[in-house]
């Protein structure tokens, strides 16, 4: 069954461009791999993802695409099928991409407007083994979406680009799978736009180590240190000069996808957080309004 197999990149446009990218090279710990045409690519040194954050000048802050990896060519033209067939908005269809790092790949609006692409056969990067106390990312552990219609949407993910339901949250937080991490892609109620994106960190001990350098360089917890329980994950949030909420995230649960039955954890103090000692919550995250570049193609 062709599927989405991984999350590849986030591309932004972002109204201080140099202020985003200072954040994401010299605070966050991202490499700069290419700048060309105005866009700024950046990679994690953990994982031989080509890039998993591009920038862009814009003069209205947005999301310009979100991009999910499939196995093969064959994969992406049945991928695309079944978007066409689910009544998406098909912005191009599968082609050869001219985008730093090649590939084949088709772009979309999902069903809430969010500019998307799921390609195969891009380059891969280089990647390293990270040293201890380096406390830099490894890779894009999952994203979150605020939808007005969660519920739909989780279905659209799990029956059209082949997603596995891992876990819900009461009835207003979905979480699901394309591998054997617990969750790659979440949804949360609320107008059509980005919740967060998680990075992955090699352990506890450097997700705080990292934590200690935002704070050191001005950037505080929104919410954390914490640990989740969907996912088993910790977690400390952040939000970029640009006002996106960024994570650093340790320990997500692994899961065989093939035995893995979905439970749903009834709402309590302690299920966002199991530890309850660090600051803030949901409340104090960004709170979320409609993406500028709903329905909108980014041309880029």
């Amino acid at each position: 069954m062709s599927k989405v197999t991984d999350v590849r990149f986030v591309g932004y446009g972002v109204p201080d461009l140099a202020a985003e990218a200072a954040f994401y090279t010299d605070t966050w710990k991202l490499k700069k791999v290419n700048e060309e045409d105005g866009l700024i690519y950046f990679a994690t040194e953990g994982h031989d993802e080509l890039y998993v954050v591009r920038l862009r000048k814009s003069d209205e802050r947005q999301v310009d695409v979100v991009a999910l990896a499939a196995a093969s060519r064959a994969d992406v033209d049945s991928l695309h099928g079944k978007v066409v067939a689910s009544g998406c908005k098909i912005i191009f269809a599968p082609r050869e991409l001219d985008s730093f790092g090649g590939g084949y790949g088709f772009r979309f609006f999902n069903p809430d407007g969010i500019e998307m692409e799921i390609s195969s056969d891009v380059v891969r990067g280089t990647a390293r083994k990270l040293e201890d106390r380096e406390a830099i990312p490894e890779k894009i552990s999952h994203v979150v979406f605020h939808s007005p219609q969660h519920k739909e949407m989780t279905q659209w993910f799990i029956d059209v680009l082949g997603f596995g339901l891992s876990d819900w949250i009461g009835d207003f937080m979905s979480l699901i799978h394309c591998d054997t991490a617990h969750h790659r892609i979440a949804f949360l109620p609320g107008p059509p736009c980005l919740n967060h994106i998680a990075y992955d960190m090699p352990n506890v001990d450097e997700m705080m180590r990292g934590l200690k350098r935002l704070r050191r360089a001005g950037f505080d917890t929104v919410w954390g240190p914490g640990r989740h329980t969907a996912g088993d994950n910790t977690f400390s949030y952040f939000v970029t000069p640009a006002g996106f909420a960024v994570e650093y995230t340790a320990e997500l649960e692994e899961i065989d996808p093939a035995t893995w039955e979905a439970r749903t954890f009834q709402p309590a103090p302690d299920i966002m957080d199991q530890w309850g000692i660090g600051s803030g919550g949901p409340q104090t995250m960004p709170k979320p309004e409609p993406d500028a570049g709903l329905f909108k193609p980014s041309g880029v």
